[in-house]
């Protein structure tokens, strides 16, 4: 019965674990996600400020260029997340079969997708987002 209550105890400490690998997950999507929107919002308010103003600016692509900086850094570290996560949740069960496609990663992955896809359109000034 001791042997039992061990082995349940190790199955709990491993969900535990799992989960809490999930939550450090969810941080980092949090946080590239903040760094994202905000890039954008900053290239497209100053773009904006650029087109009301009467004198012209001195670096017209700073806006630019600071918003592909934190959309980049936020891409990147997601991107980096996801690859960390799924190593640790692969080593962590490593004697069992277990699918890493919960739904944690799989919205990180898709927020990966759009912050390439506002990286790319920003940086060839093309679609909407451009």
């Amino acid at each position: 019965m001791k042997d039992t209550e061990l082995k349940l105890n190790d199955i709990l400490a491993l969900d535990r674990t799992r989960l809490a690998a999930e939550r450090n997950l969810m941080a980092w999507l949090r946080t590239a996600l903040s760094m994202i929107s905000f890039g954008f919002t900053i290239y497209k308010f100053l773009q904006m400020f650029q087109a009301q103003s009467q004198v012209p600016a001195l670096y017209p692509d700073a806006p630019r260029n600071f918003g592909l900086a934190l959309i980049g850094i936020g891409t990147f570290a997601l991107l980096v997340a996801c690859v960390q996560h799924w190593r640790y949740v692969k080593k962590l069960r490593a004697d069992q079969p277990y699918n890493p496609w919960d739904l944690t990663i799989v919205v990180a992955i898709l927020i990966g997708l759009f912050g390439l896809l506002v990286f790319v359109s920003m940086l060839f000034r093309s679609g909407p987002l451009g």
